[in-house]
């Protein structure tokens, strides 16, 4: 049973009167995107979709099924990051750029309506470095989800109980997230991280992850999926080298969310 209130949600919703809601179709954004409209109605909730180079072409096709599905009041817009160096250059504040090209683009939209960007973030997304979260906040986004008590378990929970699909959806950060900071974010290193994961899922590998190191690409799925990627190794490394890497390694460490951040805070002083 999740421990979260939805009422307690729907109340936080209701507070903020109309919403954006940025949808990228994952577990936590898609929750909310249904209870907001299924609360506020489709003149008080419109979904919006960030669309740039760094979102994967199977999760905006996902977002527009989602959307239809539901019969959420949904739109797309086109995000800018790409254009800026910061965020080009990938350092420890890439997704802070992001977020506020998002929150850039989605913000004329909240005027016309009289509405408040709402963002899925979670409890469990507070102890991680998400200067993304620094940028919403900045731009005067809110963390429904948060303010209501949910963590990563009660929004799957929830969703589950609601019959909602995306309950057991793997995370998908952006494509963006795949390349070590530091590494500069180009279109070339983007698409051929696509094609990669693409290619795996056609395998079978839902949950995957292709981090890209120059001619490297190595690759997580969960400890459980280990075996069954040495299994199919002649397939995997076809699919993988036809995006483009001449190497393929496997982490024996399995799939982390945001593990690209632990080398981070290493070269960060303490304090």
């Amino acid at each position: 049973m999740p421990g979260a209130s939805l009422d307690a949600l729907r109340d936080r919703l209701r507070g903020l009167g109309r919403v954006v809601v940025a949808f990228s179709g994952g577990a936590d954004s898609a929750f909310l995107a249904w209870v907001a409209h299924d609360t506020l109605g489709s003149e008080g909730a419109l979904a919006v979709t960030a669309v740039s180079p760094s979102l994967a072409g199977d999760e905006r096709r996902d977002c527009a099924s989602l959307a239809a599905e539901w019969g959420l009041a949904w739109t797309e817009v086109e995000t800018d990051e790409m254009a800026q160096a910061a965020y080009r250059a990938n350092d420890g504040d890439r997704c802070y750029w992001c977020k506020d090209a998002l929150l850039r683009a989605a913000g004329p939209l909240a005027a016309e309506r009289g509405a408040t960007v709402v963002l899925g973030v979670n409890l469990d997304d507070l102890g991680d470095h998400r200067p993304g979260q620094r940028a919403a906040a900045e731009r005067g986004a809110s963390f429904p989800l948060v303010d209501a008590g949910f963590t990563k378990n009660d929004v799957r929970s929830w969703s589950r109980r609601l019959g909602l699909r995306t309950w057991d959806k793997p995370a998908a950060a952006c494509l963006a997230s795949r390349l070590p900071y530091g590494t500069p974010v180009t279109l070339a290193r983007l698409s051929g991280v696509e094609r990669a994961e693409a290619g795996l899922r056609a395998l079978g590998f839902g949950a995957v992850r292709v981090r890209h190191y120059g001619d490297t690409a190595r690759l997580e799925v969960p400890l459980d999926r280990l075996a069954d990627v040495v299994v199919a190794r002649e397939a995997v490394v076809a699919r993988v080298r036809a995006a483009g890497f001449a190497y393929v390694t496997l982490d024996l460490e399995g799939l982390r969310s945001g593990n690209l951040n632990a080398a981070l805070s290493l070269t960060r002083p303490p304090g």
